[in-house]
C-alpha cells in the first residue's frame, strides 16, 4: 500500500550504542488485525532515549531500531479488529499494556509483561510512519484533516507538539493522579526540567500550592508563571534548611505542617537525596525521575513519618484522555517549554540533548510536515 500524502516512509534506526542514528527507507505494509499504521505528526525526544543510545540500557527489540516514544499522528490505514478509523488524529501511550493479562486485569497494566513501548518493543516515532497496536490509543478531538497544523481546543499546540503528552505531561498526570493531589494541598516538585515543569502545572491546575526545586535559576524563575509559588535552587542549600523553608511557607499560607506530596522528577542522585530529606508526617513520595546512581538514605524514616514511598513507570492508557484534557482546555501550556526540529535533525539534537545544549523538549517533525 501506499499513503497519497507521502510516497517514500523512512525511519531513523539506532544500529549498534554510541553511533550515529542512520536513516532507512522501509515498505509501508497493512498493519495487523489489532494494529494501526499512524503517519507521524511529531516525536518528542526524551532522557529514555539517549539511556539507549548512550547510556548502556538495551532496548527489548533487537537492533536495528527506531527510537522515539512520544508520539502523535494520524491514522492512514487500521487493521479489521481496530476500532479506530482512517483521518483519526491519536497521542500514541508511551507505554501500551495488552489489555487482558493478570496484571491488567487486576489494575496493574504499568507492570504488564505484554506491554509495548514504541522505540523499545518495535519500531517507534523518529520515523515518518509507525505501526503500533491499536488499543489504548487516545483521540485527539477537534482535529481537523484539512487543516493539519491549526491550533487544538484552547490550547497553544497543534498535533505534533501534542506528542509530548505521551510521556511528559501523562506520566506527571498518572503520579498526581495517584498520590490524589487536589485544591489545598502543599505539592514539592524536584526537579522542574520536562516533566517537572509539567508535573508543576497539573499540580496547581488542581488548585495545590507548588514549591519547585531545580538548580537552573533560568528555569525557576520562568516557572512562576506556570504554577510555581515558590523556587529554590537546592545548590545553594543543605536538604535540612530547604524542608524548614517549605515548614515556614505552609505555615504561613495556612497548609498543613502534614501530609506534604513529594515529586522527585529531576532523576539524579542530589535530587533524589534532596525528596527524601523533605519526607515529613504523612508525606507521600512519587518517584518518578530515574538513575542509575544509588543513594544512601534511611528507610525507618518511612515508619517513622508513618509516611509512603511510590515508583511510578509511565501512563497507564485510561488516563491520558484526561491529562490530554488539561493541555486542550489551556489548563497546562506545552509550547512554551518545546522547540520543534525537522526529523533529519535528529542526530544533532541527541547529541546536543547529551551535551545538556537543550533547554526545552525536543519535537522531531517529519519532512513532509515541515514548512
Amino acid at each position: 500500500m501506499t499513503d497519497s500524502t507521502l510516497v517514500t516512509a523512512y525511519r531513523w534506526i539506532m544500529t549498534a550504542p554510541e553511533r550515529p542514528l542512520e536513516q532507512t527507507e522501509f515498505d509501508l505494509e497493512d498493519p495487523g488485525p489489532s494494529e494501526v499504521l499512524i503517519r507521524v505528526a511529531g516525536c518528542g525526544v526524551c532522557h529514555t532515549d539517549l539511556g539507549f543510545l548512550y547510556g548502556g540500557v538495551r532496548t527489548r527489540h533487537a537492533l536495528p531500531l527506531a527510537l522515539g516514544h512520544e508520539i502523535s499522528g494520524v491514522v492512514v490505514k487500521a487493521g479489521s479488529a481496530s476500532e479506530c478509523t482512517c483521518g483519526q488524529a491519536v497521542v500514541v501511550p508511551a507505554v501500551m499494556p495488552c489489555g487482558h493479562c493478570d496484571a491488567c486485569n487486576s489494575g496493574y497494566g504499568t507492570v504488564c509483561k505484554a506491554q509495548i513501548m514504541p522505540g523499545n518493543d518495535c519500531h517507534g516515532g523518529f520515523a515518518s510512519h509507525v505501526v503500533v497496536p491499536s488499543k489504548g490509543l487516545c483521540p485527539v478531538p477537534g482535529f481537523d484533516p484539512a487543516q493539519p497544523d491549526a491550533l487544538l481546543g484552547e490550547s497553544d499546540v497543534d498535533l505534533a507538539a501534542l506528542s509530548v503528552v505521551a510521556d511528559a505531561v501523562t506520566t506527571p498526570y498518572q503520579a498526581l493522579e495517584r498520590a490524589r493531589v487536589s485544591a489545598g494541598d502543599l505539592v514539592c516538585v524536584v526537579g522542574l526540567g520536562g516533566v517537572g515543569g509539567f508535573a508543576a502545572q497539573i499540580a496547581a491546575a488542581r488548585g495545590a500550592r507548588v514549591i519547585g526545586f531545580d538548580p537552573n535559576t533560568e528555569r525557576l524563575e520562568q516557572m512562576k508563571d506556570f504554577g510555581v509559588a515558590n523556587g529554590f535552587d537546592p545548590s545553594k542549600q543543605v536538604p535540612r534548611k530547604l524542608r524548614s523553608e517549605v515548614r515556614s511557607i505552609a505555615s504561613e499560607h495556612g497548609h498543613r505542617a502534614f501530609g506534604w506530596k513529594i515529586f522527585e522528577c529531576s532523576g539524579t542522585r542530589a535530587g533524589q537525596e534532596l525528596a527524601y530529606g523533605l519526607l515529613g508526617p504523612a508525606a507521600y513520595l512519587s518517584v518518578v525521575g530515574y538513575t542509575l546512581d544509588k543513594i544512601e538514605l534511611r528507610l525507618s524514616n518511612l515508619m517513622a513519618f508513618d509516611a509512603k514511598a511510590a515508583g511510578n513507570w509511565g501512563c497507564l492508557p485510561e488516563f491520558y484522555p484526561a491529562a490530554l484534557d488539561t493541555v486542550l482546555s489551556g489548563a497546562v501550556k506545552v509550547e512554551p517549554f518545546i522547540e520543534r526540529h525537522p526529523l533529519a535533525e535528529v542526530q544533532q539534537v541527541l547529541e546536543r540533548l547529551q551535551a545538556h545544549e537543550l533547554s526545552k523538549r525536543a519535537v522531531l517533525i517529519p519532512e513532509s510536515h515541515c514548512g
